[in-house]
């Protein structure tokens, strides 16, 4: 068997919806799913990739879906952040049960089950080998873990984000509901915000753009499409200039 080619990222930050974790659930965790997502993130980790994790909290909570039943929206979106926690102290047991080393940095403090979220600590750890995984998203509210993911994406110096889906990729309608719909595998940000293609928020986009941060756009139900754009495989659908 040929080994992988070498990685053409050196450092990555992947975002994962807390809806990508619950597998055929209809809420919480399945296990089944860790399990498969963190062998591949051992194996890309192996091949000497620095990795960074942001997960949203929809399998538990969202902030939106409280606010839109008359919840005050900063309270929503702090509950919402505290769902973000779970799933990352989630992966963190499952990754350093493969022997991994992980370090839980929280946007919101709570120092029993994670250090504060501190960029220069954040970067150390990278350097030397652990995995982060990024919680509570900004620790702001009106804020959304996409846009979380791209403003820590900026601040580690990622190289990409990767942004995990239930589809192939960006299409022009849903391809769920719409039959027509059609994969778009090289869009530029300024058609995103144009088209309201539902890539990520508007926010995150825009920071993308200001700050030339490729987006690659995927299917994390395909096991081993990670590794595969980590290779440089043309995968799912990428947002550039």
């Amino acid at each position: 068997m040929s080994p992988d080619p070498p990685a053409v990222y050196r450092r990555v930050l992947l975002k994962l919806s807390g809806e990508a974790l619950m597998g055929r659930q209809e809420f919480g965790i399945s296990q089944d799913i860790l399990a498969s997502l963190s062998d591949e993130l051992s194996e890309i980790h192996s091949m000497g990739v620095e990795l960074a994790l942001v997960v949203g909290g929809g399998n538990f909570f969202r902030g939106a879906a409280g606010n839109s039943e008359g919840m005050d929206r900063v309270t929503a979106d702090h509950m919402g952040m505290l769902a973000t926690l779970i799933n990352s102290l989630a992966l963190q047991d499952v990754l350093e049960r493969r022997g991994l080393v992980t370090r839980v940095l929280s946007a919101l403090e709570i120092r029993q089950v994670a250090e504060p979220f501190l960029r220069r600590r954040a970067l150390r750890h990278l350097e030397r080998g652990r995995i982060i995984i990024l919680a509570a998203g900004t620790g702001n509210p009106y804020f959304t873990t996409d846009s979380a993911a791209a403003l820590r994406a900026m601040e580690i110096k990622a190289d990409v984000l990767l942004k995990a889906t239930k589809v192939d990729g960006i299409y022009t309608a849903d391809p769920v509901k719409d039959p027509t719909a059609t994969q778009l595998k090289q869009v530029k940000y300024l058609e995103v915000l144009e088209k309201g293609l539902k890539v990520m928020d508007s926010t995150a986009i825009s920071l993308c753009m200001d700050n030339k941060l490729p987006i690659v756009v995927f299917n994390i139900k395909k096991p081993g499409n990670i590794r595969r754009i980590i290779c440089g495989e043309e995968v799912g659908s990428t947002v550039s200039e």
